[in-house]
């Protein structure tokens, strides 16, 4: 397959069955990552209302990463993650490629299990995982536009640094802007703009540590 829009009608399709099979808080959502712009990347959806999307909206977070080329696989089983209400979603991600192994859509499973979690004794087969040690809780962003998940990696970023925006120097900064890149942030249109403001650097400052961080750590590329 080369485009997602060749075998849209069977994707739509499938969403629905697995809509209808799992029930409705279980959300299925197609992503084109060929054709449509990042804030954009949502072509279909079923029972959108468990993390409140709708077609139209952007990707997460994880999405982010794996066109940056930082998660060179990119597809996640049975992980588990959380919605901005803080509801508990078991989630599996699918990245769709074409021919020449680039990422071209996803197919996305989150499946709402906060109810089983209260009602675990007599639902531990839906739970059962959840409490074990080694199964990791990824923290995924559900946003409804990429401004809403640039400000969500912002503020991961000055986590990340360990000190607040006052009191960082050139070289956190510069560690900041290495760890915005490293998430995908500088693939959101005009992120620049947002990022200089919020470390108050000047443009041109920031695309040139951009450029020094690029030049030194960009990923080995493959024959």
């Amino acid at each position: 397959m080369e485009d997602i829009r060749d075998e849209e009608p069977f994707f739509k399709t499938l969403l629905k069955a697995l809509a209808a099979q799992f029930g409705p808080n279980c959300e299925i959502v197609l992503h084109d990552l060929k054709n449509q712009p990042y804030d954009h990347t949502i072509v279909a959806i079923e029972n959108g209302h468990v993390t409140g999307r709708k077609i139209g909206d952007c990707g997460t977070n994880l999405g982010l990463q794996v066109l940056r080329g930082i998660e060179k696989d990119g597809n996640k089983y049975n992980y588990f993650t959380r919605t901005k209400e803080n509801r508990i979603l078991r989630s599996s991600t699918l990245y769709i490629r074409n021919k020449a192994g680039e990422v071209i859509g996803a197919l996305c499973i989150n499946f709402d299990i906060t109810d089983f979690i209260l009602a675990e004794k007599s639902l531990n087969y839906f739970t059962d995982q959840y409490h074990k040690e080694g199964v990791p809780e990824v923290e995924e962003y559900f946003a409804n536009d990429v401004n809403e998940l640039l400000q969500k990696l912002i503020e991961e970023s000055v986590r990340h640094i360990g000190k607040p925006l006052a009191y960082m120097t050139k070289n956190d900064k510069i560690e900041a802007i290495r760890y915005l890149d490293q998430k995908g942030a500088f693939l959101i249109k005009k992120s620049g703009d947002k990022i200089a403001k919020f470390y108050d650097i000047s443009k041109y400052s920031l695309y040139s540590y951009l450029e020094e961080i690029r030049s030194s750590k960009e990923p080995t590329q493959t024959s």
